[in-house]
């Protein structure tokens, strides 16, 4: 084989090696569950068409109190207190 070739073929194996371990990486450094990484504040989970389709295994969230968007790994949700609804009871008069 030609030097070129192997040269060629050790440079682009070094790519795909470095692509791969920045995303094994970078899906770690992800936090998981639905908590702002900024502010720590429950976000919003929000429908991206791209990012939904081309990375489902990805959470897309924007936090409505720092303004953070971004992705989160899928786990455990924050829970929520129930909502409680307050009945009107007023008097009648007779």
């Amino acid at each position: 084989m030609s030097d070129a070739v192997i040269f060629a073929v050790i440079f682009v194996g070094f790519f795909v090696l470095r692509l791969i371990a920045a995303t094994v990486v970078f899906f770690f450094i992800l936090p998981e569950g639905d908590r702002c990484p900024n502010c720590d504040a429950v976000t919003l989970r929000v429908k991206s068409r791209g990012w939904n389709l081309v990375m489902p295994w990805f959470r897309t969230s924007w936090c409505y109190e720092c303004g953070w968007h971004g992705l989160l790994r899928h786990g455990h949700l924050t829970p929520t207190a129930p909502v409680t609804v307050a009945s009107k009871q007023g008097t009648r008069k007779s």
